[in-house]
């Protein structure tokens, strides 16, 4: 069932199994694996600390338990235990890995970097510890040694397809014509593993894009959203359904019983809206701010809906968000409060802090209910050009719908309707940022924001780019450099071949 995708079946499976031997630590494994597929990491984190009293030596638990301490972002006790598993077990590789892993999670290059090295020496062409020291690389802001990380991987295995397009993910990097030639032999190779392929294609649409020739470019990204597609569960009927639920349950009148009911803290500043529409900006802007710690997209809001979806009472209409209908103000509170600890592991001491995870504008009615003084800010761009920089982005994990022009339509219009109904229930709550306005008149719009977040004004924020804090995201590259104009209509280059787009987008 799991293989499968049927969580929930195998959920029940595996807790009937557990209920007659309760202490099995593989049956406890496969349930934590599980709780991580659904994101409750929560209760992932709980059967594999119960595993460890069990059986406190075993590496694959271990292993297990730090992976997840790291999605549930808590570094600090992520870093104790691999560093644990790292000083009892120095010779065994898997935990050098974890440990090195562990540190570049928690923001620690050097030591990261270090033990990366040590790896490579032991094992000198394993290409997947090459992928991760580019990665490093770049977040780190050393973009030419990124580049030679990058470049040494598929070097030493020309297949490894990840590597090109992390070479691409750059933005800035251009292929040379022997790369070039030898991608497109590989595309057309059929004993290359179409999962290989997928990075390839989009390479190449990156490669061709950067010559001027469009036509080629699309075909490429389409062939790599085709596959994507192909192996991709997405609903964007389901997913109208979910936009239309929170539309229903989240009313001016809920808002008005529970109002203040939640955590009073006014830390967070959520930016949010959809993929590649310029929330990196926004945050290298407010991160800028003296006050303000820009940390990662954390996953939390996500987790919380999640385990509030899946934790339904007995009766089978009570999930999420229609709970949110019954939570209890002790109940919002412990969320909200919840939410501000589990954040702390990435602040220093400035009062204000950033999520940026772009898909929370769907939960934007939890958020307000678990933290009343929290600011919002839905950063948004021009449909076309907003879509169309999903499209020809090939997201790590997530992100579904942007595999399909038609699908990027249906979630943009759901987007647009859902933003409306929050700033129709909420006035005057969340702040919108038009990316073209940001763009264009930077100085007014920084101000505006500013003001919004009830921060004095900083030359910083204008000066963003000059910034030396690490970036985790696609846009690393772009944001440690001053405003380019002339990328805002670029996806007219591709008008020809975006007719799905334009005829399917209402807004």
């Amino acid at each position: 069932y799991t293989n499968e995708g049927k969580l929930a079946k195998a959920d029940h499976i595996c807790r009937d199994y557990l209920q007659r031997k309760p202490h099995d630590v593989e049956a406890m494994r496969l349930l934590a694996k599980i709780a991580l597929e659904l994101y409750i990491f929560e209760d992932a984190e709980f059967l594999l600390e119960s595993c460890l009293v069990f059986d406190p030596n075993n590496i694959k638990v271990k292993h297990d338990y730090i992976t997840t301490l790291l999605r549930r972002q808590k570094y600090g006790l992520a870093l104790k235990t691999a560093k644990e598993l790292y000083e009892t077990s120095p010779e065994e590789l898997v935990a050098m890995k974890l440990y090195a892993t562990t540190l570049f999670r928690a923001d620690i290059y050097d030591e990261s970097i270090n033990l990366f090295e040590t790896v490579l020496q032991i094992e000198p062409r394993n290409t997947d510890v090459m992928l991760t020291m580019g990665h490093l690389y770049k977040t780190d802001g050393q973009i030419e040694k990124s580049i030679d990380s990058y470049t040494s991987a598929f070097s030493m295995d020309k297949y490894f397809g990840d590597a090109y397009w992390s070479l691409a993910n750059l933005k800035t990097y251009k292929f040379n014509e022997k790369q070039i030639k030898s991608l497109q032999e590989m595309v057309n190779d059929e004993f290359v593993p179409d999962e290989e392929k997928v990075f390839m294609y989009f390479s190449l649409g990156k490669a061709y894009e950067d010559m001027g020739k469009y036509k080629e470019s699309f075909n490429f990204y389409k062939s790599g959203n085709e596959y994507q597609k192909s192996n991709s569960s997405y609903s964007n009927k389901n997913f109208s359904e979910e936009c239309k639920n929170q539309i229903t349950v989240c009313t001016e009148d809920l808002f008005s019983i529970k109002k203040d009911w939640g955590c009073d803290a006014k830390d967070p500043i959520f930016v949010l809206g959809l993929p590649r529409a310029g929330s990196t900006l926004t945050e290298q802007i407010l991160a800028s701010h003296s006050m303000v710690e820009g940390t990662h997209e954390l996953p939390n809001i996500l987790a919380i809906a999640h385990k509030l979806n899946l934790r339904k009472a007995q009766d089978e209409e009570s999930r999420y968000p229609d709970i949110l209908l019954s939570l209890s103000e002790p109940q919002l509170k412990v969320i909200g409060e919840n939410y501000i600890s589990d954040s702390e592991v990435f602040r220093t001491d400035k009062p204000y802090f950033i999520d940026k995870m772009p898909n929370n504008f769907r939960h934007i009615g939890l958020i307000h209910l678990i933290l009343p003084n929290a600011k919002i800010i839905d950063i948004r761009r021009n449909s076309m050009a907003g879509c169309f920089s999903c499209y020809k982005q090939l997201f790590a994990e997530g992100q579904e719908f942007t595999y399909g022009l038609e699908d990027l339509a249906s979630y943009y219009n759901d987007y647009v309707e859902l933003m409306d109904h929050w700033n129709k229930v909420l006035p005057n709550k969340i702040l919108s940022v038009q990316y073209e306005d940001l763009v264009a008149d930077l100085d007014n719009q920084v101000r505006r924001i500013l003001d919004y977040c009830e921060l004095p004004f900083e030359q910083n924020c204008i000066e963003f780019y000059k910034s030396k804090r690490a970036v985790k995201t696609p846009s690393a590259e772009q944001v440690r450099q001053p405003i380019y104009k002339e990328g805002l209509d670029y996806w007219k280059n591709y008008e020809p071949y975006l007719g799905d787009l334009a005829k399917n987008l209402k807004y």
